[in-house]
């Protein structure tokens, strides 16, 4: 899958909320990277797994998962030729344990889901290690008993150090070092006893300086007299860390002989957290497993956007084997890209083994690849219009597209004379069918839906429209074709009926009667306005306009032609009391009066209504400085209007 289709499809959203539900990295990690199956067996099976594991979490939400990364890190560092630590000997107690609950978890759901179920089989019993790593190991160190020399040397280094203690506290209170004493303690001191002298009396006690106090008052030294102790407990200890490096290697040999029993337990482990994961993810959608199919049917059924949630209106669509294309129209804001983006990712969703929010029932078929052409795709940096971007991207999927494509088109030929963008679209969409592509594709203009009406393979739609409400319902109507309702609107909302079908007249070229519950009401008053208006007219000839008032009014991003050059610019501030505009044109901003531009494609037929313009007129650094500051305060960073 392309990734300007995965961002634009938000894909990514999708996995990663999926993720979350994970319990180890690697399973965050795997479900992260999933990309969508081209085989039917594997997304049926991944599918039916998803559905097993939504069975056992009704019964039980608590699968008992391990973390995976220390069991596979201590692999590696035994194969290294270095010994596991006690603490990490700890933790692989901890997943063995965890194993052995595993494969009692699902001993008994076989009855609800009898494929993945038996996935834990395949986990060994490795309670003789486990019980191994136990009998050694005790609140993360080498226990006294973990070999008969250990135990021993531990006993004897318990027997010295009391015999020490005693030895130096005798001496502590005896009338040959108690004189010198600056108190009357034992200290411990890089792993020896030593008693504290006074500096001054340094040279009246024999043993060895072995630490000084910061003031240099005190000095604390080893007597003598345990000197040969010390070394023969320093010797112990010694013995005592060469047995428990032992233990730990023995214990350490153990676990490298069951590497392969281990590894697989760990990939079961990460199996399962995957799963679990999808399944986590289908309760908390209400989701279900949609079928796939090679016979290029969709039929989505109550189907609605994850990110939407229970806001989402529910969309059913039907597209047979002998059906290529459903061409959407309707009001904007109507939810026609809403239901583009809903199949693309409800189909990336099943290919890649997660159940969809839509009821029971609904099929989609096997698509090797998914093509966008959504939204605002215009690049500064390469001083491209929105047309010329998308246009590009476009290009791209007539050469890559076939009959295993599945292609998704929003307002198709938008963005340039309508005349021409229309005939551009209907001739996209031809290729496109030409090549076996599955097209959804949503427009304005009516050409494209008589395209659609008269072409084989193709079917019109359109999203309703409520008219009491002057709302639109987002509720997909197939097999019937909509308007953009501006006249019917008008009509509601007390425009003349007379208007409105010269209007009509001027649009599609016929007759047509629009009435009102009170038409010949306005129609009176109406002729009175045109009387009224033209006497005023006729009275008032011979006064002139007021400059202000003939100034022509362009909003900020509205694409101008600069009549002089021909050039097109996009306006950026004005106009100011001369009728002067800024005018963004190259890059570059200039100032012209309104006689020298005129309107050639307004801002709302271009830009989405939150579309942010300082991505078109500041500097790169502009929009840094204004992102830190609108995220915190930066101390000492202000933010320079630009011009």
């Amino acid at each position: 899958m392309n990734q300007y289709a995965f961002q634009a499809l938000e894909c990514d959203w999708v996995l990663n909320e999926v993720a979350h539900y994970a319990l180890t990295s690697k399973g965050k990690e795997t479900i992260q990277s999933l990309q969508p199956s081209l085989h039917t067996k594997q997304i049926d099976r991944w599918l039916e797994e998803v559905s097993e594991a939504v069975q056992i979490l009704n019964i039980s939400s608590s699968v008992p998962i391990h973390s995976l990364d220390d069991v596979t890190g201590m692999l590696e560092y035994g194969k290294k030729g270095m010994f596991i630590r006690p603490d990490q000997f700890k933790k692989l107690e901890s997943f063995l344990d965890h194993c052995s609950k595993l494969k009692r978890f699902m001993k008994d759901k076989g009855y609800v889901a009898p494929t993945i179920a038996t996935y834990a089989d395949s986990i060994e019993d490795l309670s003789d290690l486990e019980s191994d790593i136990q009998s050694c190991i005790r609140h993360g160190q080498v226990d006294d008993y973990a070999s008969k020399e250990l135990a021993k040397l531990r006993k004897q280094i318990h027997a010295q150090l009391t015999k020490l203690k005693d030895k130096i506290h005798h001496l502590a209170k005896s009338k040959k070092l108690s004189p010198y004493l600056q108190e009357t303690v034992v200290a411990e001191k890089n792993g020896r006893f030593v008693v504290p002298i006074k500096s001054s009396y340094r040279t009246k006690v024999k043993g060895t300086v072995i630490d000084s106090s910061a003031s240099g008052a005190t000095v604390f030294i080893e007597p003598e007299e345990i000197t040969a102790m010390q070394e023969e407990l320093e010797m112990l200890r010694l013995a005592e860390e060469r047995e428990v490096e032992q233990v730990l290697y023995y214990l350490t040999a153990l676990v490298l002989e069951r590497e392969h029993e281990l590894s697989v337990a760990v990939e079961t482990m990460h199996q399962y957290d995957v799963i679990f994961a999808k399944a986590h993810y289908s309760k908390q959608l209400n989701a279900a497993p949609a079928t796939i199919n090679e016979d290029y049917t969709i039929d989505l059924k109550e189907a609605r956007h994850p990110l939407l949630g229970e806001k989402a209106v529910p969309l059913t669509v039907h597209l047979g084997s002998d059906q290529y294309a459903l061409v959407i129209t309707g009001p904007n804001t109507g939810g026609k890209t809403v239901t583009l983006k809903t199949i693309g990712l409800l189909t990336f969703m099943t290919q890649v083994g997660l159940h969809i929010p839509a009821e029971k029932g609904s099929t989609l078929h096997l698509f090797h690849d998914i093509f966008v052409d959504i939204g605002d795709g215009q690049s500064i940096t390469e001083n491209l219009s929105t047309f010329s971007s998308r246009l590009v991207n476009i290009i791209h999927i007539l050469q890559e597209a076939n009959d295993h494509s599945l292609v998704l088109l929003d307002e198709l030929g938008s963005g340039t004379d309508p005349t021409e963008g229309m005939g551009l679209a209907t001739a996209i969409l031809d290729q496109l069918y030409q090549k076996g592509a599955t097209i959804f594709a949503t427009t304005h203009y009516n050409e494209m839906k008589d395209f659609a009406e008269e072409k084989e393979g193709f079917l019109n739609g359109s999203m309703e429209f409520d008219l009491e409400t002057l709302r639109p319902t987002y509720r997909l109507l197939l097999d019937t074709t909509g308007k953009s309702q501006a006249f019917q609107i008008a009509l509601k909302l007390g425009m003349h009926p007379a208007i409105i079908e010269k209007a009509h007249s001027i649009s599609y070229k016929e007759e047509a009667t629009y009435s009102s519950a009170d038409t010949d009401t306005k129609q009176s008053d109406l002729a009175k306005q045109v009387a009224v208006n033209r006497y005023a007219r006729q009275s008032s000839s011979k006064e002139k306009a007021k400059p202000e008032d003939r100034i022509p009014h362009y909003d900020m991003g509205d694409n101008v032609t600069v009549l002089a050059t021909g050039e097109t610019g996009i306006v950026y501030k004005g106009p100011d009391k001369k009728g002067n505009y800024i005018v963004q044109i190259k890059g570059e901003k200039q100032t012209l009066n309104h006689k020298r531009i005129q309107l050639h494609i307004p801002a709302k037929d271009l830009y989405p209504d939150d579309y942010d313009f300082d991505i078109i007129f500041k500097s790169k650094e502009y929009r840094k400085v204004r992102k830190q500051l609108d995220r915190k305060h930066v101390e000492g960073l202000t933010l320079d209007e630009e011009d």
